[in-house]
């Protein structure tokens, strides 16, 4: 039986390999784990289709196959003189670590430092554990038979060539598929970016009001993000060609009938982007919960295939960590993509008068084969309405 690559998630094209739980003669069961890969989206774990023996393993860690290709053959049926005699014991791969909370990149860190899994306390959500658990375990014990086990082995950390004086970093794994998607989309469409300005005081009071204020609504904590994602899908419903993609096979533009907006999200091992799937149905409170917690999962590393697929159009926000301007790359194939800056008090003009305000810069990014620049402008002009005058997002919701 041959064990393919297949397609674990949307628009995947190929994955790397980067480790074998078997070797070549093991004896696995149905759904056991065989090897581990990174798309350009998430770590992936492959699992035996049927029990049966490791025949022949094709491909190298490090190797990049494309989705369809054998990686490796599983004898599924027993031939006479294989039997083992009576008293000797079945061959089992004895694999503690999938029987814990933990995410793949989570257990390939246990597996580099020699720590067994399931004697580490999670400190994560019903008890998983988390790469800081890892590093706890190894800052509580005694290696001194593992000198090397230290936060350098992991896989994107910094490695220095002491004899040469050079620093480098493992170009594989998420950053290596990043540097693929980055260059497809930036050789694929032709990138314009337009800039603007957006006047967040009234927001911002708003926000504050809807956590320090009393009553029913009082105490609720609605980040500025998710009136940003809320003003973005009613933006995106009235000019619908940002929230849209090119076929250029077929040669049509297909619009978008949901709004599923991606969130890009930075991460020890690069960037990721989990996808809030139907804004349009989603309150402003549903929205920032669930905003969230899709965050803490990437962070994690234990998003879903369905969690990272489907997205229509992506942010960026990234005022909190003090950027005052980007030019974004698209994430192909969407057409749109905006990023949030930092927010910061300016004096303006406001009636004839200087005032000061809280303003904060953004940048749309956009396909130009698909929307003009007079679109984009209309387009961000709607957005920043909605900020700039939040109770007109009441009126327009369903």
């Amino acid at each position: 039986m041959e064990v393919k690559l297949h397609d674990i998630g949307e628009g995947m094209h190929e994955a790397e390999i980067l480790n074998y739980f078997v070797d070549k003669g093991d004896r696995v069961q149905n759904d056991a784990p065989l090897l581990e890969v990174q798309t350009d989206k998430m770590t992936a774990e492959l699992t035996a289709p049927a029990e049966g023996i490791i025949e022949e393993i094709m491909f190298q860690p490090g190797d990049v196959i494309e989705v369809g290709t054998t990686i490796l053959t599983l004898r599924t049926e027993k031939k006479e003189g294989e039997r083992k005699s009576e008293g000797e014991p079945v061959q089992k791969r004895k694999s503690p670590i999938f029987r814990v909370k933990a995410s793949p990149h989570t257990r390939r860190l246990a597996r580099e430092h020699d720590v067994d899994i399931e004697k580490v306390e999670g400190s994560g959500k019903g008890g998983r554990i988390l790469d800081e658990d890892i590093f706890s375990y190894l800052e509580n014990k005694e290696y001194d038979e593992h000198p090397k086990a230290d936060r350098n082995a992991v896989s994107n950390a910094p490695v220095k060539e002491a004899e040469k004086g050079v620093e480098t970093i493992p170009f594989r794994g998420r950053r290596k598929q990043i540097a693929k998607k980055m260059t497809q989309s930036l050789y694929t469409a032709p990138h314009v970016t337009h800039f603007d300005e957006v006047d967040m005081t009234e927001l911002l009071n708003l926000t504050n009001h809807l956590k320090t204020g009393s009553g029913r609504m009082g105490g609720k904590k609605v980040s500025a993000a998710a009136f940003f994602i809320k003003a973005l899908q009613l933006s995106l419903k009235q000019h619908p060609v940002f929230n849209s993609k090119l076929d250029e096979e077929q040669e049509v533009i297909k619009i978008e009938q949901k709004y599923n907006i991606g969130l890009a999200t930075a991460t020890e091992e690069g960037l990721i982007v989990p996808v809030l799937k139907h804004v349009e149905s989603l309150s402003l409170l549903e929205i920032h919960q669930q905003m969230k917690t899709l965050t803490e999962k990437a962070q994690q590393n234990s998003l879903s295939a369905e969690e990272l697929n489907g997205g229509t159009f992506t942010i960026s926000n990234v005022g909190p960590l003090g950027s005052t301007g980007a030019t974004p790359i698209l994430n192909f194939p969407e057409v749109g993509l905006m990023a949030f800056h930092k927010t910061k008090k300016r004096p303006v003009v406001v009636d004839d008068e200087i005032v000061i305000r809280e303003m904060m810069n953004i940048s749309l990014t956009f396909d130009h084969r698909v929307a003009d620049g007079s679109q984009s402008v209309a387009f961000t002009n709607q957005f920043i309405e909605y900020i700039e005058n939040p109770h007109y997002m009441f009126v327009e919701m369903t």
